[in-house]
């Protein structure tokens, strides 16, 4: 198992939660109560389950119909590939920077590390390891040009930590669980050959309520804070 792990970058208790799930098959051999061998053919298998999971934000229900072929399970990637295509084209391209010319332009490494092991960036691909090389684009870079924007604009680290970013992603990640049951629920069932157009509309329209709806709220909600602290 901890070979497994180390192979495949997924923790070992979470590989035991997809066993318990039925997305990975029981070890072949047991040799003890403690000690069991896994087939190394499970490393790629496991990585994708884990890439569905992360990336696409799918249920281990949904994930588990992919991998078996069922005849619903179609759609579900179908739609994640249409919502990718929505979000490659409304991302600019603004070319790429590697960690040396982030870091040679003011970004502490310690704050990159951080966003990386937090999963809100990742080297493009081919570059996944770390060192000076490894490259950054599209959101992943322009969130890091945000962050480095707001602290040339004067706001600090002690004003706003970059550790700040974990409760941020957090909230983050519980409204796109509502998006995507809402997608999955709402839209799916219904879509028919509409699907990717209808796709295409919900996540720009998405995008633009959550911006609405918190430009809408932000004042309401500091001046109910203000009033319960006098």
């Amino acid at each position: 198992m901890a070979t497994l792990a180390k192979e495949s970058g997924v923790p070992s208790a979470t590989i035991k939660h997809y066993i318990r799930e039925g997305l990975l098959p029981a070890p072949p051999l047991r040799t003890s109560r403690n000690m069991a061998y896994y087939d190394v053919a499970l490393v790629p298998r496991i990585r994708a389950i884990k890439a569905l999971q992360s990336e696409h934000f799918l249920p281990l229900k949904v994930i588990r119909g992919i991998l078996a072929g069922e005849a619903n399970a179609p759609d579900e990637e179908h739609a994640a590939r249409a919502i990718q295509a929505t979000l490659t084209r409304m991302v600019p391209a603004r070319g790429s920077r590697t960690r040396a010319r982030l870091v040679a332009a003011g970004l502490p490494e310690a704050e990159l590390d951080f966003f990386r092991e937090l999963g809100l960036v990742k080297p493009a691909s081919g570059t996944q390891s770390k060192g000076d090389d490894e490259t950054y684009e599209g959101d992943d870079l322009e969130l890091l040009r945000t962050l480095g924007s707001a602290r040339r604009a004067g706001i600090t680290p002690e004003m706003l930590p970059f550790t700040a970013l974990e409760p941020y992603a957090a909230a983050i990640r519980a409204l796109v669980a509502v998006e995507v049951d809402l997608l999955r629920s709402g839209i799916l069932p219904r879509a028919g050959k509409d699907l990717e157009k209808l796709l295409d509309a919900a996540t720009i329209l998405s995008e633009r309520l959550v911006v609405l709806l918190r430009r809408k709220m932000i004042l309401p909600t500091l001046r109910k804070l203000a009033s319960r602290s006098r």
